[in-house]
């Protein structure tokens, strides 16, 4: 990318970032990514986040180590002037990709990289796995997260499962009524 090009792409947040496979030398940058994104008052400066439902940690070193190494998986990485931005975990299930651990840095959110994300997951999932259908589970609570996920044109499922309650690497629940729900999109 030449001066001129870099300049847009610090003016225009929506510019499309840089797109890359995470390696292991990744694991702390992407696990400082998505706790900022999720838990605590770093989140807050974004328009979600996960602060109000759960305490505690959202991953940790050995989540994203068992990510990277999953033999029909991959960690996308979002990048900006060489600063990592954004991620998501895609897992290639057969007929469908699982998307998950999608985070966006809180100040970024808004602006159009969490859209540019999904559309490079989906992009990945159709042309490289041929899969059909992208999946991903939502805490049904996140109303205004699973609202826009319906605008990128995922339906809700009613497909529950429970939250594992008691086991800390997922959070400290804040309530008892946590549970995740099936949200499912074509991708043909």
């Amino acid at each position: 990318m030449d001066a001129a090009q870099s300049r847009t792409a610090e003016a225009d947040p929506a510019a499309a970032p840089a797109f890359r496979t995470a390696v292991t030398a990744d694991t702390a940058a992407v696990v400082e990514l998505i706790e900022s994104a999720y838990r605590g008052d770093a989140s807050r400066a974004g328009w979600t986040t996960e602060a109000d439902l759960l305490d505690g940690q959202r991953t940790d070193p050995e989540g994203v180590a068992a990510v990277l190494a999953a033999e029909r998986g991959r960690l996308l990485l979002a990048e900006r002037d060489g600063a990592l931005v954004a991620c998501c975990q895609l897992e290639h299930r057969g007929d469908h990709a699982y998307f998950g651990m999608f985070a966006v840095r809180p100040e970024r959110q808004g602006g159009g990289l969490g859209k540019a994300v999904m559309a490079e997951a989906e992009r990945f999932a159709r042309e490289e796995w041929g899969a059909n259908e992208m999946h991903m589970t939502v805490i049904r609570q996140r109303d205004d997260l699973i609202a826009w996920y319906e605008r990128r044109g995922y339906a809700r499922t009613g497909r529950m499962t429970p939250f594992p309650y008691g086991d800390e690497r997922f959070g400290i629940p804040r309530r008892a009524d946590l549970e995740f729900e099936l949200l499912i999109k074509p991708l043909t």
